[in-house]
């Protein structure tokens, strides 16, 4: 299990990043100043931070100079907009900068290619009896081989790295096709309904009104 550390100094926002995180198979350890999580950064060890700009007593871009040597990944999570920030940031080691507000599904997925970089990225993800193997891009449930589509697969592990997370069609058609959504497409309903035949996840991938789909359940994620 991948440990991240969060340091957030709002409350709320540190709340929702360690609920999303922790549904998404990971260990969040909070923090929410900089002097704190320097202290955490000095007992444990972490796979990647989480990093806010203005932070009390030590900001985000001071803390980097005690991480960059650690190795650690950092992602910015920031409410500054200006470019040079954003400049500044990256130019300190941060791997990415993300500003605020966003949503889950983007933070979500912004770690998973850090960690895919860092050679992080969890190998196996498994649903219940549902397992794919992200090195060999191969697919089983109990055991057996399921042959999908290289879109169903996509969408396979769009949902397995989410799970219990209602996802918007338009995310969905934008992460896995890479295009604008079409109100009117039938394409992500009909890969949908394919990969629940396929999976057999007639009472597990349900569809949200008006939203898109969430599957239902939790997950297992196993390092290299």
């Amino acid at each position: 299990m991948y440990k991240i550390l969060a340091v957030e100094d709002s409350p709320a926002i540190l709340n929702l990043i360690r609920m999303s995180l922790e549904d998404a198979g990971y260990l969040c350890v909070c923090a929410e100043d900089g002097v704190q999580a320097a202290d955490l950064l000095e007992e444990r060890q972490f796979d990647l931070v989480l990093l806010d700009v203005m932070l009390p007593g030590i900001d985000g871009f001071e803390l980097m100079d005690y991480i960059r040597p650690l190795g650690i990944p950092v992602i910015f999570l920031t409410a500054k907009t200006d470019v040079n920030d954003k400049v500044k940031g990256l130019r300190l080691g941060a791997e990415d900068y993300l500003t605020k507000p966003f949503e889950i599904l983007e933070l979500l997925a912004r770690v998973e290619t850090v960690l895919r970089r860092y050679g992080k990225e969890a190998r196996l993800l498994r649903f219940e009896d549902v397992e794919a193997d992200t090195l060999s891009r191969t697919v089983r449930k109990a055991g057996i081989p399921v042959k999908l589509t290289v879109k169903e697969y996509e969408l396979l592990l769009l949902f397995l790295r989410n799970p219990g997370i209602a996802l918007f069609r338009d995310r969905i058609y934008q992460l896995v096709w890479g295009g604008e959504y079409s109100g009117d497409s039938r394409t992500v309903d009909l890969h949908v309904q394919r990969l629940r035949k396929k999976l057999q996840w007639e009472g597990k991938l349900f569809a949200v009104y008006k939203i898109g789909y969430r599957l239902e359940g939790g997950r297992e994620r196993e390092p290299r």
